[in-house]
């Protein structure tokens, strides 16, 4: 496989790797960044290494060359990583606590502090804090600790969540992630300190309900500023981000109460978010010594029946076509992770430009960034659940599915051998994992909809699974099942399309969206990866392509007054011998030409 690099990967700087918060809607201004070099090995025996490989640049996976390595893990190995964290005596001595932060690490790893064992995680997709403060106070060199992490990841060997990796990668399926692949941090906080913000509004009745979690219950301030824009349509068109979150803006709103206790607030100032004017609502939390920041915006996103009473999905009350994009969040150097925030910016932005309002984040999830770009550009996301179970039968949930598809036959999905998920383990896994997904992104205003299993990888009792999702979150639409193995439930009768002749007949209570078409596939010499070719429908030249991309959305266009309320396109980028992206692989060629596309569709 040729190696590709990104403009954004060719400027890195090993010393500023991803410098920014990693966490926007729980953000303190004191943190300490442990991205950069540290040790790794990778040894077959679950002992601690005598002398290490070499340097790895963290957060990239091993496996991607920014990193350093450009080694796959194997499912029989264990992977090290040792650092030094340095240390503030004076923050300690003073009675604060020391949180370290993972923002991801692919599978399972356990931490230990100065030789001591202070943590064990798994979930390769989720983020893990851990309470570092003891470890630290009682080792004899205060100036500063040793970090060493150990990490095992069974990838597409066994039924944890795994997304589109593959030890052995082709076609859809792209090469196998391990390690730390999201930003490391830590922090020095009070010993009681706000550890999460769980927020909830009401457009209609213009309020806001925000809950404050702390250890114990203590007086809280909130303040929040008035609505700001990062971007208009004609300002700031290349999406850079300004500090409008800034102490000068003027305070709105303030109100008091207790943590771990709900304050509402009424808003005197109403400012929709959408995605042409995408309001956010910034507010600072001050419990005791401890002061963060967040937002939130006023918006809603409801299925309801248009004048024909035809269900749509609204935007505010407001009938809206969600005109999307598959996005896989793969990057020709550092695969999983984005090189940089800009890195993240390009791809919402191009997107914007050529048309489309919405992102399918399709099963991966990314960094909090990503989304809170996101929030602020105006740009719609479709969140799928990270689909695990054991090795896919594809004869069944592909070839066969896409047939019963066709022929709009529906299959129960409680067969659970066909369907990968014989593993009690694995099925309460997902659950787990999807509860988590579900209240670690659920401030993010931009989300519009949880995407629960697509074609059948790893499905099973989609019904009890919607309730579950449901319960956890009664503010955004639910695609049950998308492409196939419909069982009837959700907000969404999600259809899949790249093959046969679209037949479709809307329904009464959901809405009717094509979750996945297109997938026309181009190879631009110097900018591909490989040269096998995966994709449907090859075309030898950009102009052929444009041209069936033309006529597809004119297509989708015309079934809109048939009762389509959203398309996703397959897909924003080239993936390694996937070379149906709109752009390459390393973002360097649009193969549409922006300029030469129609606008995208609309009620």
């Amino acid at each position: 496989m040729k190696q590709l690099y990104t403009r954004w990967g060719r400027q890195l700087d090993a010393k500023h790797v991803l410098p920014e918060y990693p966490r926007p809607l729980l953000a303190r201004e004191n943190y300490m960044n442990l991205n950069g070099y540290w040790d790794y090995a990778i040894t077959r025996k679950l002992q601690r290494p005598n002398t290490f490989d070499g340097k790895i640049l963290v957060p990239f996976s091993p496996e991607s060359v920014l990193s350093g390595v450009g080694r796959q893990l194997q499912p029989d190995e264990y992977l090290w990583y040792r650092t030094r964290l340095p240390l503030k005596p004076d923050q300690l001595a003073a009675g604060r606590r020391l949180i370290l932060h993972f923002g991801a690490v692919d599978q399972a790893c356990r931490v230990s502090i100065n030789g001591r064992m202070a943590a064990k995680h798994s979930g390769g997709y989720l983020p893990f804090s851990v309470d570092i403060t003891e470890y630290c106070n009682h080792a004899n060199d205060k100036t500063n600790a040793e970090l060493l992490l150990v990490v095992q990841d069974l990838s597409d060997t066994s039924y944890h969540a795994r997304g589109k990796q593959k030890l052995k990668r082709g076609g859809m399926f792209y090469t196998a992630q391990s390690g730390i692949w999201q930003t490391v941090w830590m922090e020095y906080v009070p010993s009681c300190y706000v550890e999460e913000i769980v927020t909830e509004t009401d457009l209609e009745q213009g309020r806001a309900k925000i809950t404050v979690c702390s250890s114990s219950d203590l007086p809280v301030t909130i303040q929040v500023k008035e609505p700001a824009l990062y971007l208009t349509p004609s300002e700031n068109a290349a999406g850079t981000e300004t500090d409008t979150s800034a102490d000068s803006q003027n305070i709105l709103v303030t109100a008091t109460g207790l943590s771990n206790h709900e304050i509402e607030l009424s808003l005197p100032l109403l400012r929709p978010w959408t995605c042409e004017k995408p309001y956010l609502y910034y507010f600072t939390v001050t419990l005791g010594e401890d002061k963060v920041k967040s937002y939130f915006a006023l918006r809603t996103f409801t299925v309801a029946p248009d004048q024909n009473n035809i269900p749509r999905i609204c935007l505010n009350g407001q009938p809206q076509f969600q005109n999307g994009v598959l996005d896989q969040g793969y990057w020709s150097d550092g695969l999983y992770t984005a090189p940089s925030d800009e890195a993240f910016i390009f791809d919402i932005m191009e997107m914007k430009k050529m048309g489309f309002n919405m992102l399918r984040k399709h099963i991966k999830i990314e960094p909090q960034r990503w989304y809170y770009h996101c929030d602020r550009l105006g740009m719609i996301v479709w969140q799928d659940m990270v689909n695990g179970g054991t090795s896919y039968k594809h004869w069944f949930v592909t070839y066969a599915a896409t047939l019963f598809s066709r022929k709009r036959l529906s299959v129960p999905d409680h067969c659970l051998h066909l369907l990968s998920r014989r593993h009690r383990e694995g099925r309460l896994e997902f659950v787990r994992e999807l509860k988590e997904t579900i209240r670690l992104l659920k401030g993010h205003p931009s989300i519009a909809a949880w995407v629960i299993f697509n074609e059948g990888w790893g499905q099973f009792h989609a019904g009890q699974i919607t309730q579950i999702a449901r319960q956890c979150d009664t503010t955004r639409l639910i695609d049950q099942a998308s492409g196939w193995f419909d069982q009837g439930g959700g907000d969404l009768q999600s259809i899949h399309h790249y093959f046969f002749r679209l037949k479709f007949a809307p329904e009464t209570r959901r809405a009717t969206v094509l979750s996945e078409f297109g997938g026309y596939s181009l190879r631009i010499p110097g900018h591909s990866a490989c040269e096998k070719l995966y994709g449907y429908g090859i075309f030898k030249d950009s102009a052929a392509l444009r041209k069936a991309y033309e006529e597809r959305m004119r297509k989708v266009r015309a079934q809109i007054p048939e009762g389509m309320c959203a398309g996703v396109y397959t897909q924003l980028s080239d993936v390694e011998e996937e070379v149906n992206g709109i752009f390459t692989y390393d973002r360097e060629v649009n193969k549409l030409s922006a300029q030469r596309i129609k606008p995208p569709c609309a009620l």
